[in-house]
């Protein structure tokens, strides 16, 4: 069966509600299981429990019996992401336009690349969707 891995802000912004639906909608299309990721920063007091991340998603979305609800905690959310879907074995990574130049900077530290699709392709042959803004 297929992966979609979509991570998410807490609490959920609009944005993120935009994402996650765009998952949703991909995982149900591919008929794949879906992973809804948080990543609480090492350096934020603030953490995030897993279900408190499950229920803000089924208010929003109603339950999702094909979901999987993962919070991680690590320094950098880039990391934790690229972590969670080698990890899994993702098909498909959804996440936010506005995401996508902070995953640039971030891999071209890392790995020298800033195309993001391409390096996700090669390294984690994983499809990556980036969903616009509301």
């Amino acid at each position: 069966m297929s992966l979609v891995v979509v991570p998410v802000r807490y609490p959920l912004t609009e944005h993120s509600k935009g994402t996650l639906e765009a998952a949703i909608e991909e995982a149900r299309e591919r008929d794949a299981d879906l992973t809804i990721l948080h990543v609480n920063l090492y350096q934020d007091d603030r953490r995030v429990t897993r279900t408190a991340l499950k229920h803000a998603v089924e208010r929003a979305f109603g339950p999702l019996d094909f979901a999987r609800y993962v919070v991680r905690r690590s320094f950098l959310v880039e990391q934790a992401i690229l972590d969670e879907v080698a990890g899994e074995d993702a098909d498909v990574v959804v996440i936010g336009h506005k995401q996508m130049p902070r995953w640039r900077r971030t891999l071209r530290r890392l790995f020298g690349t800033p195309d993001i699709e391409s390096f996700l392709r090669a390294e984690l042959d994983c499809e990556l969707i980036s969903v616009p803004g509301r």
